[in-house]
């Protein structure tokens, strides 16, 4: 299956969370379509697990496979496996130079890091869904210190976690824990995604 690239805003009303982090797509809080303010359809226990996973999936950005596998991956981990799974997700390059304020959406980062402007420890990364580890200095290429959609993303920045540091004059992030669950989206219920994937 591959990734998403219908209309997000759609998506984030049917799913009811903000793809975008900006929180614009949810004036109207109820599921797109003529009918979508009046639906009262009781939804079954697969189908809530189902939605819970779309909302990661799709918050992440990412295709079925490359989720499942990272899913499997948190399974063979010490730890709480959905907390795990969290963690392997707020860890992934592209996420993380969104945290650093370095892109306004999750997409944007993505594309800043296939593009190839990121470095990782002073060598140039182009994948996405590299796993960045504590300690790991995430960077532009001197090239590409002054893109201009890299410098209106960290004037709209106002927050940033806890577990990264970012120098505002060299424009480095350290990634330096991994984050705690307290930490990660609340509005996700991770242990639903787990059952889903165990049945």
């Amino acid at each position: 299956m591959a990734r998403y690239t219908g209309p997000k805003w759609k998506l984030s009303r049917r799913l009811g969370i903000s793809l975008s982090g900006t929180g614009k797509e949810l004036k109207r809080p109820y599921p797109p379509g003529q009918h979508g303010a009046n639906q009262r359809r009781k939804m079954s226990d697969y189908g809530v697990q189902l939605q819970e996973k779309q909302k990661l999936r799709h918050m992440y950005g990412m295709n079925e496979k490359q989720f499942r596998s990272l899913f499997d991956k948190a399974g063979k981990m010490q730890g709480i496996h959905g907390e795990t799974f969290m963690i392997l997700l707020e860890s992934r390059l592209d996420n993380l130079v969104y945290r650093l304020g370095l892109g306004r959406t999750r997409a944007q980062a993505r594309q800043l890091v296939t593009h190839g402007h990121i470095t990782v420890n002073g060598k140039k990364v182009d994948r996405p869904s590299y796993q960045v580890k504590p300690g790991d200095t995430i960077s532009l290429k001197e090239k590409s210190l002054n893109l201009n959609i890299v410098k209106d993303a960290l004037e709209t920045r106002n927050f940033l976690p806890e577990y990264l540091t970012f120098d505002d004059n060299t424009k480095v992030g350290t990634y330096t824990r991994l984050p705690e669950r307290a930490e990660l989206p609340s509005e996700i219920d991770e242990t639903l995604i787990v059952e889903f994937y165990s049945r």
